[in-house]
C-alpha cells in the first residue's frame, strides 16, 4: 500500500517560511472534516485527506504537509507553501518545515484549471466514493494519485465534464478519495458536505 507517500520530487526550503496568510478558515475546516474522519489516518498510521488555499494574487498555495493526517489538531507549521510546480515532470517547489501533501499535484492540476479557485479539500471516505462513483464526476481508474495522469484527467473533467459546475469528484483510480474545489473554503467545504449527506 502506497497511500500517503509522496510521489512527486519536491524541494523543500525550510529557511523560507510559508507566507502570512490569514489561516483560521483553513484551521476550521481542517478540525471539522477532522472530526468527521473524513481526514485521518489508518491504523497503520499512513495518513490521508489534505486541504489548500490559493493567494488571491499570484499562483502559490498553501497546504496540508505529508504525514500530518494523524495529527487531530494542525498548527501553522504543519502547513506548506508550494511556490511553483510542473505537472508535466511531476515536480514542486515548496518552503516550511514540511513537505506538501502527497495530493499536492492534483490540487495545482485543479487551480490551474480556472483562476477564480481558491480552495481545493480532498477527503476520503470509502461509502461515499463507492455511492458516488461514476454519479458524479469520475476520474480515469487507470490514473492513480499523485501522478501526471491524475492531474491530466483532473483539467479533462473539469472541461469536459459537471465537475466545473458541481464542484466535486471522485478520484476513480484512489480508492476512497473525493474531491471538491470552491471560490472560497467554506464553498469548497459546503459542495463536498452536501455532495455526501444527500447520499446518505
Amino acid at each position: 500500500m502506497d497511500e500517503g507517500y509522496v510521489k512527486f520530487q519536491s524541494r523543500l526550503n525550510e529557511n523560507y517560511p510559508p507566507a502570512d496568510w490569514d489561516l483560521d478558515e483553513i484551521f476550521m475546516w481542517r478540525d471539522k472534516l477532522y472530526r468527521l474522519k473524513y481526514i485521518g489516518a489508518y491504523e497503520n498510521g499512513i495518513g490521508y485527506g489534505n486541504i489548500s488555499i490559493r493567494s488571491r494574487f499570484t499562483k502559490e498555495f498553501i497546504i496540508s504537509g505529508t504525514a500530518t493526517g494523524n495529527i487531530p489538531i494542525l498548527l501553522s507549521d504543519h502547513f506548506t507553501r508550494v511556490s511553483s510546480y510542473n505537472l508535466e515532470k511531476n515536480r514542486v517547489v515548496c518552503s516550511g518545515k514540511v513537505h506538501a501533501s502527497s495530493e499536492s499535484m492534483t490540487h495545482a492540476a485543479v487551480y490551474d484549471c480556472d483562476p477564480t479557485i481558491k480552495a481545493v479539500i480532498h477527503v476520503h471516505s470509502k461509502k461515499f466514493w463507492q455511492i458516488l462513483k461514476f454519479q458524479l464526476p469520475t476520474s480515469d481508474p487507470s490514473a492513480k494519485y499523485g501522478t501526471p495522469e491524475m492531474a491530466k484527467e483532473i483539467i479533462r473533467l473539469y472541461h469536459h465534464s459537471a465537475f466545473k459546475k458541481v464542484g466535486v469528484m471522485v478520484m476513480g483510480g484512489h480508492e476512497e478519495g473525493i474531491l471538491s474545489f470552491g471560490s472560497t473554503l467554506d464553498e469548497a467545504g459546503k459542495r463536498l458536505l452536501e455532495k455526501m449527506s444527500g447520499s446518505r
